[in-house]
């Protein structure tokens, strides 16, 4: 079992019914994205991180780490929209800082930088919104609540599918893997390149191979698949600081607009 799934199912939010998890973090979402400001998305991310370790318990280092991963890619992103490329000849925007190279001219403009910063604010807030679901909430729980929402069945079942094979593909990866390292596939780096293209294509057969199996199953069944049947109750005592929260943020993102 991965790590991230485990706390799903192991936190101090579990019994908490799944749609009032939704609901908050795809309303605080939908609110972040909404009003696009720095400030709303800052209070986006802390509001869930607090209720990610202290409400959760989710053990601070651990949720530290799953914000690197996004965080990378957040960062080269920047860059991109931070550093621009222009003609000597032409006439630069307003930028703090330039450097010609030959006929070109590198600079940071103070629009992509008020540009940047609204993107990392805002795709924190998002981040945070998103892992306070995935770690509180089971994907079972995820696609009960999918299909109250009437969401179409073929959706439902294939993030279903997606999920289980998630397991199925890492458990063979880690097979053939060990069974390389036994044979030392991986000494040098022509092994190295040689034995990775053979996982590669190994894991591509082994899939192939276990979806026509679970296939054959289900229609054994006659494709009547087994859903997950939600047990947690409602809490009005959420619910009500769910819309707190909410009003909150709605009124706060009116005064700034």
């Amino acid at each position: 079992m991965l790590l991230i799934d485990k706390y799903a199912y192991m936190n101090n939010l579990a019994s908490v019914h799944p749609l009032e998890k939704m609901t908050f973090s795809l309303g605080l979402l939908l609110l972040s994205l909404i009003f696009r400001d720095e400030h709303i998305s800052l209070i986006t991310f802390i509001v869930m991180s607090a209720f990610i370790i202290f409400g959760a318990k989710i053990p601070f280092t651990y949720y530290l780490k799953l914000l690197l991963l996004p965080g990378f890619f957040l960062l080269t992103s920047l860059v991109t929209i931070l550093v621009s490329f222009a003609p000597t000849s032409s006439v630069l925007p307003s930028h703090i800082w330039n450097l010609q190279l030959g006929a070109w001219t590198i600079f940071i403009g103070t629009l992509s930088i008020s540009m940047a910063q609204e993107l990392f604010f805002i795709v924190l807030g998002s981040i945070s919104c998103l892992y306070f679901l995935i770690l509180t909430t089971s994907v079972q729980s995820i696609c009960y609540v999918l299909r109250l929402w009437r969401l179409p069945v073929l959706f439902v079942e294939l993030v279903e599918l997606t999920y289980r094979f998630i397991f199925i593909f890492l458990e063979s990866m880690q097979k053939i893997h060990l069974a390389q390292q036994a044979r030392l596939g991986y000494h040098s780096p022509m092994q190295w390149l040689r034995s990775a293209s053979m996982l590669i294509a190994a894991l591509f057969s082994e899939m192939f191979q276990r979806s026509r199996e679970l296939n054959n199953a289900m229609q054994a069944r006659g494709g009547e698949p087994v859903y997950w049947q939600e047990t947690a109750a409602y809490n009005k005592k959420n619910w009500l600081g769910i819309a707190g929260i909410a009003i909150l943020f709605v009124i706060y993102g009116g005064g700034i607009i």
